[in-house]
């Protein structure tokens, strides 16, 4: 249980990289939304057998780490994460479509593997996007960019809970886990009779304390500055688009939207054959 508390820590750690003063950091988060879900959107929007028109999205994770001087460690580590949820969602496609795609050396690449090795990469991609965001945005910007796109209140709401949730939740496993484990020295993880118990105090302790932590939110400003902001955030952070945003937003968009449009990896091999 230990180790759900290091991983909840570990997402919170982003909050630390968001709040340095660095370039990226001090774009509009309104321009930092718009070009992430842009980016999802082209991302998906190409078939499970264009890997290689894929290929050139990846210099945009790589530049925008460079930027936001986040650890490449860290951030392999996060975007990995959704490899064993593709590995089941597309191994099925390598055993059903075996006919060739293509030949690497003596190596026959069928429509399958091809096909669950572009499920893999869209998937990183639209993680690492995700992940740059969070690691570039603090959280209550993010929430009053949101708020300033005229997300439905509800939306915004459930997304702010459940982050600061999570921590709450964890911490009240991590204890009464804890506490069963030195009430029971024998038992190296709780028992099965004891498990619809375990759950059902976590519940109820976990709801205490989230009403606790709702009644100290509102002791803070909650939900006076009304839509349910913080009060003075919604008028500290206008979040006005200036003309160096949509610069940004222009620019950068039809960057992502260029390699959509024009096969870059056609382009390459046509070059390649007409002067080499």
């Amino acid at each position: 249980m230990s180790g759900i508390t290091e991983k909840v820590s570990q997402i919170y750690s982003f909050e630390e990289y968001a709040a340095r003063d660095l370039e990226v950091n001090r774009i509009n988060p309104i321009v930092k939304i718009g070009l992430v879900f842009l980016f999802i959107c082209v991302i998906v929007s190409f078939s499970r057998y264009q890997f290689f028109e894929l290929v050139p999205y990846i210099f945009f994770p790589m530049i925008l780490l460079a930027v936001a001087e986040l650890p490449a460690g860290m951030f392999l580590k996060r975007t990995s994460i959704v490899i064993p949820f593709c590995l089941f969602a597309g191994i099925s496609n390598v055993i059903i479509e075996q006919s060739p795609a293509f030949m690497i050396g003596s190596f026959n690449v069928s429509f399958g593997l091809l096909s669950l090795v572009t499920i893999i990469f869209k998937a990183m991609l639209c993680v690492a996007a995700v992940l740059f965001l969070v690691g570039t945005t603090p959280f209550t910007q993010l929430s009053a960019a949101l708020r300033r796109m005229h997300i439905p209140q509800i939306v915004i709401t459930l997304f702010e809970m459940t982050y600061r949730y999570i921590g709450t939740l964890a911490e009240e496993t991590s204890d009464m886990y804890t506490a069963y484990l030195l009430r029971s020295q024998r038992a190296k993880g709780i028992r099965m009779k004891d498990m619809g118990t375990f759950v059902g105090q976590l519940l109820i302790r976990s709801s205490d304390r989230a009403e606790r932590v709702y009644a100290a939110m509102k002791l803070r400003g909650y939900g006076m500055s009304g839509g349910g902001a913080y009060a003075g955030l919604t008028r500290g952070s206008a979040l006005k688009m200036t003309g160096r945003d949509w610069a940004i937003l222009f620019i950068m968009a039809a960057l992502i939207l260029l390699p959509r449009f024009v096969s870059i990896p056609a382009l390459y091999m046509q070059f390649v054959e007409r002067f080499f």
